[in-house]
């Protein structure tokens, strides 16, 4: 745990280790304070006015320096805890930034989520207020029981021996409820994922609202986080109880001998010098045992904080993107795959088996094939979202483990199929690509990809804001200028993973137009079902089961009677379809 936080401080580790020194010296010096009652009461049992005085000044000396010690302790706590917020974050966001693309699946992205908000409270909380008071609870009954030893010898080694039992107890139920909090942890960032969920697909949920459907899944992961809080609020509770028994139990087994001492001493007699040590033993008894209340008190907080720990420890431990030392440079615009084989996870099937294919540079391929088929995970391959598990992606003639991010970056540029525009103008989404580009450069690139029209159109032009995820622009807008943004980048390679999916005749149109007009410009690796963007390729290839099962032209593999033909054919049978009235006969009946 200890290690996890140390790397989230990263250069500021050494606040933490200040923090430490003094949260020790302080605890030392709240323990010696404590001690210091011994001679206190014993030298007023006895009627030593004189020494009682001395004694007091002293320990109202140890209150000053402990008090005047804890505003500074709390100080550089807070530091710490800053640091933590700070800098912790940055270099939580510098490790995720280097993982590969593919690790942000949903489920990812909700715990880092969670884990850089809630997670990262609860963390910067700990030295401030928390590890403080268990500096204390921990210091200073080791030290009381230095004086209990010296007071009563029995008594003393009854208080170590308890000290071992009560770690014991206290790391079973830290584990009794480890589980809990992990399933609890889980759920909320769930939910959580599903109250931003449920804000952004608002218009879906209305559209299909029915029965209280568009709440449905909320409900459920919110249901599902109660009751996995109630679960660990029973074990916490659960865990308490225990604590502060184990805690009791040692405060009875000294209470015990101190009573059985007592007894012995009676028959002898009880004189001043029997009874004072005896009343001197179970006030150090008392203070050895309230700071293991409290720290009895801490253990769930403490446990729900290692929690977080483990979970940033786990998201450390993801593997980033493999750098080369020394990064290759493409000799050309060229892309192979050799005899690579794939799978997104161990339990999971293969996506590629021993797949291979050469594209030339400047050339215009088209990836075809049925749902599954493997081609979104060719062009992921070639970006490197992900690694290979066998064979080799070459772009320019390097394996793309061998190019720097950056390197590899400046090759390729990317239209998604579902384009995503940040909060601000049209002109700042294009920009994207290319952060220094000038107006005409904007200008340009926006009307390579059609997207002219539609600022000459709009009252503030490239200066329009597109709303959160481009929500006030259509979807064909969007996606044009999604295209611009890819074309104003100027990568030698350009992956389009279904840009005209879901989009009206005229984006279409706009769309293969600006593809058209890249032709022989670029490397082209189109995936497409719309047969206009299939036919200006230069070859396609026909995907099934992770393998190229059909390569050629349009010409070549339409006279084929082979997959290629039948999606042809299926294209045909969809486009020849048509709305036709009634005949008058059937009108009339």
């Amino acid at each position: 745990m200890l290690k996890t936080f140390i790397r989230l401080l990263g250069d500021d580790a050494a606040k933490l280790r200040r923090y430490a020194w003094l949260a020790l010296i302080y605890s030392l010096l709240c323990g010696v304070t404590i001690v210091m009652l011994a001679p206190v009461l014993s030298h007023l049992l006895a009627g030593e006015a004189r020494a009682v005085g001395m004694w007091l000044a002293a320990q109202a000396l140890g209150v000053a320096l402990c008090w005047g010690l804890r505003r500074k302790v709390e100080k550089a706590g807070i530091a710490v805890g800053i640091a933590v917020l700070q800098g912790g974050r940055h270099r939580l966001a510098e490790h995720v930034g280097s993982l590969p693309v593919g690790w942000f699946s949903a489920g990812n992205t909700a715990r880092l989520n969670h884990i850089a908000t809630q997670g990262m409270m609860e963390m910067a909380q700990l030295p401030a207020h928390v590890f403080t008071p268990l500096f204390v609870g921990v210091v200073t009954p080791v030290v009381v029981l230095g004086a209990l030893f010296a007071v009563n010898p029995l008594m003393g080694w009854v208080g170590l021996a308890s000290l071992p039992c009560l770690l014991l107890v206290f790391g079973l139920t830290a584990r009794l409820s480890q589980r809990a909090d992990q399933a609890y942890q889980q759920s909320t960032a769930q939910s959580s994922q599903r109250m931003v969920e449920f804000a952004q697909a608002q218009s879906v949920l209305r559209a299909f609202n029915g029965e209280s459907g568009g709440t449905r899944f909320l409900e459920q992961a919110i249901a599902q986080q109660q009751q996995s809080g109630r679960h660990l609020i029973r074990l916490s509770a659960l865990s308490s109880v225990l604590n502060v028994w184990a805690v009791q139990a040692s405060f009875a087994a000294l209470l015990l001998v101190a009573a059985l001492w007592l007894g012995d001493h009676a028959g002898l007699g009880l004189t001043p010098a029997t009874v004072i040590p005896a009343l001197v033993a179970l006030m150090l008894m008392s203070r050895f045992i309230d700071p293991l209340l409290d720290v009895a008190g801490y253990s769930e907080v403490l446990r729900g904080a290692r929690g977080q720990l483990q979970a940033v420890a786990k998201l450390f431990e993801v593997a980033p993107m493999a750098e080369p030392a020394r990064s290759g440079a493409p000799a050309d615009a060229s892309v192979e795959l050799n005899r690579v084989s794939f799978r997104y996870g161990p339990e999971q099937e293969q996506v590629l088996s021993e797949f291979s294919l050469r594209i030339e540079p400047g050339s215009m391929t088209a990836l075809v094939g049925a749902s599954g088929s493997g081609k979104t995970t060719v062009l992921r391959l070639i970006a490197r979202f992900f690694d290979v598990d066998q064979g080799e992606v070459k772009v320019g003639g390097v394996d793309v483990r061998d190019l720097s991010s950056e390197r590899l970056a400046g090759q390729i540029s990317q239209i998604f199929q579902d384009a995503y525009l940040f909060q601000g103008s049209i002109g700042d989404n294009i920009r994207i690509g290319k952060p220094d580009a000038s107006d005409a450069e904007v200008l340009a690139a926006a009307r390579l990809a059609g997207v002219e029209e539609i600022i000459e159109r709009l009252p503030q032009g490239l200066d329009t804001p597109v709303g959160e995820g481009g929500a006030r622009l259509s979807g064909g807008e969007r996606q044009r200028i999604s295209i611009a943004r890819a074309l104003i980048k100027d990568a030698p390679i350009l992956l389009v993973d279904e840009a005209t999916a879901a989009l009206d005749t005229e984006n279409q149109a706009a769309i293969a137009q600006a593809l058209a007009r890249l032709r022989g410009k670029r490397t082209l690796i189109v995936i497409a079902h719309q047969l206009s963007t299939v036919e200006m390729a230069d070859q396609i290839m026909v995907l099934e089961d992770g393998k190229v099962r059909e390569q050629g032209s349009h010409a070549e593999l339409s006279a084929r009677s082979g997959l290629y033909a039948h999606f042809l054919e299926q294209r045909r049978s969809a486009k020849g379809w048509r709305i036709t009235a009634a005949p008058a006969a059937e009108a009339v009946s």
